[in-house]
């Protein structure tokens, strides 16, 4: 039975209109930085890449019956694997979308196998010690990227710094001492913040605003040719096959997604709405996704930090982000304007986020009485934090690696069936 968790908006919880806007605008926030970043290394469009993110998450809703508040967003898992067929090709993308699609398929094919056999075997591969390590590392391996954002690195900028700094404080104030409102929409209060200081360092470019359109149709690139429906360009070479494999790694991630986001809302989602329904739901959102144009989609843990701050998880406030997106994707000026953005606010956005995310795994192994007096314990944690944050990676082939958080989870799960469960060893060492 999961611990009840005190949350001011649940799952199935309406907010008022204005409210509802500025949630969901928050999410969108939160969601947009890496969504389109995706695309621009992959070659993507990135009105494609946003519009099967708002799409897809409306999908997602649907097979999840509104269980579930996630938002998916672009799918970095497949970068080098899409990068390489795309290569092979000369640019063109009809091997990566044929993969992608496929992606989708077998995320469906896996869901009804599940629905076969039943998911009683979750609990036995993912206990409590295997999943908190796995949440920490979730969080923790995106920390890279949060401070290199904030601009902490060797050759960093004091502007950056201080832009980050103050991006980050204002997110913490408003969310420990803020009344009423104003403290479910810390993110959006701190983006406004440290938007409004990186206008006065001059560190915004707006060049991008005044270039782009106001409206104009996303960049869909379809397998067929509109009024043509006879004539396919899918391409089912090597280089499409060889992006399969990746999908048994983002599997892994999924569950460990929605493990943090039911933790953090109090429930189990890989029970209800169930494993296969959240496994068909992502899914069918790639395949569509990949049908147009657009790269892989997956839970984005981004968002999950933005409910576990606010305790806002209602499914209407990420499904109306997913309404944002659409719309985001087809007006060139308001797109080009979130994308100015500067890397330092995000950064001391994400720094608060990724925490978040990194701590509820803690919490895991709290509610759950972990005992590292246990050497058992001690082991899998261990070796799970170290692969994880250690960048290990293990070559499959010559385009599919396990790394971070699906080679963590694969250790953790070996070694939690392999070890036996015999008495208490000695204690640990005092640190």
């Amino acid at each position: 039975m999961e611990k009840e968790t005190k949350l001011l908006l649940d799952v199935q919880d309406k907010p008022q209109p204005a409210q509802w806007a500025l949630l969901s605008f928050q999410h969108v926030f939160a969601m947009f930085g890496a969504t389109v970043l995706v695309p621009i290394i992959t070659g993507f469009p990135v009105s494609v890449a946003l519009f099967a993110s708002g799409i897809g998450t409306l999908i997602y809703v649907f097979f999840t019956k509104g269980k579930v508040p996630v938002y998916l967003g672009s799918s970095f898992a497949y970068i080098s694997a899409v990068q390489l067929a795309v290569a092979a090709m000369s640019g063109d993308i009809s091997a990566a979308q044929t993969g992608l699609m496929l992606i989708g398929i077998t995320y469906v094919i896996v869901a009804f196998v599940i629905k076969l056999i039943g998911k009683g075997w979750i609990d036995r591969l993912l206990p409590p010690i295997v999943i908190g390590p796995m949440i920490a590392v979730i969080g923790l391996g995106l920390a890279a990227n949060a401070v290199s954002n904030a601009g902490f690195i060797a050759d960093g900028e004091w502007r950056s710094m201080l832009v980050a700094v103050c991006t980050f404080l204002v997110a913490a104030l408003v969310s420990t001492k803020a009344k009423g409102f104003f403290k479910i929409i810390p993110f959006l209060i701190a983006i406004l913040v440290g938007y409004v200081l990186s206008l006065a360092l001059g560190i915004v470019d707006l060049t991008a605003v005044s270039e782009a359109s106001w409206f104009s149709l996303p960049e869909f690139s379809f397998p067929f040719k509109l009024g043509d429906f006879g004539t396919y360009n899918l391409y089912f070479g090597p280089e499409t096959w060889a992006i399969l494999p990746v999908a048994f790694v983002t599997i892994s991630e999924h569950i460990g997604d929605h493990t943090v986001l039911g933790k953090i809302c109090g429930k189990n989602f890989l029970k209800d709405p169930g494993l296969d329904k959240t496994l068909i739901g992502d899914g069918v959102a790639t395949a569509v996704s990949a049908f147009m144009g657009g790269p892989a989609n997956t839970t984005y843990g981004e968002n999950t930090g933005v409910i576990g701050m606010t305790k806002v998880a209602s499914v209407y406030v990420t499904a109306g982000a997913a309404c944002i997106a659409i719309v985001l994707s087809c007006v060139g000026k308001i797109s080009a304007f979130i994308s100015t953005i500067p890397n330092p606010v995000l950064g001391g956005m994400s720094i608060l986020l990724y925490g978040v995310i990194a701590s509820n795994g803690l919490r895991v192994l709290v509610d759950n009485h972990i005992d590292f007096a246990k050497q058992r314990n001690l082991i899998i944690a261990s070796a799970m934090l170290v692969i994880g944050l250690g960048g290990a990676i293990l070559p499959l082939g010559n385009i599919v690696t396990l790394s971070g958080t699906a080679l963590s989870a694969l250790v953790g799960i070996v070694l939690n069936l392999i070890l036996p469960q015999g008495e208490e060893g000695p204690k640990a060492p005092e640190i």
